[in-house]
């Protein structure tokens, strides 16, 4: 450029300075990484029951200049070494890489004259991070794209996975969840949430009112909920689950084996108990928990089963209570009887609804007499 315009060739030197900001252009948004990494190629793998994604990413002179991710459908038990060495050896030929080292996350065999370096920490542990995080981002997207255009595949690659990561013998499209609600020691109740391929199945969910159990006894009240769920399921032929979860550690879980023992189902329903703090889950016999990848599936839908049956023991304990308040309240109200009890309980629901209606709104529906004792026993006790 500088020879031209010395030259006075002003046209040609605007040219070669059009060419030179391009190229500056170019390399400003590649990612820069260390100026002594140089002609290096990076490839990592995500793989999941159906499928692995391989990234790789190109360097020379310091920069990032390609980058590539690609599927490969699983149609054998190909370990993650295999898939990742057919990979190099095709994108290496697809692209013309001549790099004479390559960087990735295990020892691979791709023939001596190529250099595998398998970094620990550095610069170039930091680009096979970056090109695991590719990896894994395009598996989300690929994922999401799924889950909208074959909802049943999605489905199936799910229960795959949570076969494999919760060692079961088969697939639990059935699952159902148990937890105990005693707050304050009152009214023990337990929940059982039904899913079905992976999302609730809200019309099979069952409350439980504790018959047996005296007081504040989770594990009792484990062992009696379990009990009452699996022999009407039996004596009414219906299809019992592959998988049942109980919201509790070691001590919740052993309760609901006996269950499964009286009832004589061990070995014939997998079980599992999860502990709330640390996300433990425990098998029967075994003493050591098992610890699933905190974004794995497997237990987004084993905290989605947890929270539901959570929330369902809540809201039906919280609703006994009330009745129960309701109750005690409405039976010390003088000339009121068991019968206008039951049809106030029916429509106001909670004590705080009752004594914030109206006569005219009580009247409407036990009459004006009746209305008029309930407000007048409210405004002598507040």
């Amino acid at each position: 450029m500088k020879d031209f315009a010395s030259k006075m060739q002003f046209e040609e030197a605007h040219k070669i300075k059009e060419k030179i900001e391009v190229l500056e252009n170019y390399q400003s948004r590649s990612t820069i990484v260390s100026p002594k990494i140089t002609n290096i190629d990076v490839f990592s793998i995500v793989s999941d029951e159906g499928a692995a994604y391989i990234n790789f990413l190109q360097i020379a002179h310091g920069s990032i200049i390609r980058s590539h991710t690609m599927e490969i459908k699983k149609k054998l038990e190909e370990t993650d070494q295999e898939l990742l060495t057919l990979a190099i050896i095709e994108l290496r030929e697809r692209f013309q890489l001549l790099s004479k080292e390559i960087i990735a996350p295990f020892e691979v065999e791709v023939g001596e004259m190529l250099k595998v370096t398998v970094p620990q920490l550095g610069d170039k542990k930091e680009l096979l991070e970056l090109s695991i995080r590719n990896a894994k981002y395009y598996r989300i997207e690929q994922l999401k794209q799924l889950q909208i255009v074959d909802p049943d595949r999605h489905t199936n690659r799910i229960m795959a996975q949570m076969q494999k990561d919760l060692r079961l013998q088969i697939e639990p499209r059935h699952i159902e969840c148990f937890d105990n609600s005693n707050i304050q020691g009152t009214n023990p109740v337990a929940a059982c949430v039904v899913f079905k391929d992976g999302k609730p199945s809200k019309k099979d969910y069952r409350h439980f009112n504790i018959k047996s159990v005296e007081g504040p006894n989770d594990f009792a009240s484990m062992e009696e909920v379990v009990y009452r769920r699996y022999k009407r399921m039996l004596d009414e032929n219906q299809p019992l689950p592959q998988l049942i979860i109980i919201d509790g550690g070691k001590g919740q879980l052993s309760s609901a084996l006996k269950s499964i023992d009286a009832l004589e189902l061990r070995g014939k329903i997998a079980i599992v108990g999860i502990a709330k703090r640390l996300e433990e889950l425990f098998y029967p016999g075994d003493s050591a928990p098992l610890y699933l990848d905190k974004k794995s599936e497997t237990l987004k839908v084993i905290q989605y089963l947890r929270n539901e049956a959570h929330r369902f023991g809540i809201t039906f304990h919280r609703d006994k209570r009330s009745q129960t308040a309701l109750n005690s309240s409405i039976e010390s109200i003088p000339g009121i009887g068991e019968k206008t009890m039951l049809v106030l309980i029916k429509h106001f629901k909670s004590v705080k609804r009752l004594k914030l209606a109206t006569e005219i709104q009580i009247s409407a529906v036990v009459g004006a007499s009746k209305a008029k004792k309930i407000t007048d026993f409210y405004k002598t006790t507040n």
